[in-house]
């Protein structure tokens, strides 16, 4: 085994010891949280993926679903609106 102590006191070994299990510690948590944020983006992008396929069945399986999902996009848009000026309000 190497003598790791040799011309330095038994603490400094200890000290330097710590300093390089908190940077790897440091290191390892921000690989995880970089994990974790694709991971949240991947079952985003899964639940939009499910979305656009339920919208797209609904708009070709026939004119009442048409005629239900225009209702659905200008109440949106409406909602948007609405949101978009009390936001604009509250800013002044």
């Amino acid at each position: 085994m190497a003598d790791w102590g040799r011309g330095q006191s038994p603490n400094a070994v200890d000290d330097m010891l710590d300093v390089e299990n908190k940077r790897m510690a440091d290191n390892l948590a921000t690989k995880v949280t970089r994990l974790k944020s694709d991971s949240d983006f991947m079952s985003v992008t899964g639940l939009l993926t499910g979305s656009v396929k339920r919208f797209s069945t609904m708009t070709r399986s026939g004119r009442d679903n048409r005629k239900l999902l225009c209702y659905i996009a200008a109440g949106l848009v409406v909602v948007f609106f609405i949101l978009y000026y009390l936001v604009s309000k509250a800013r002044t």
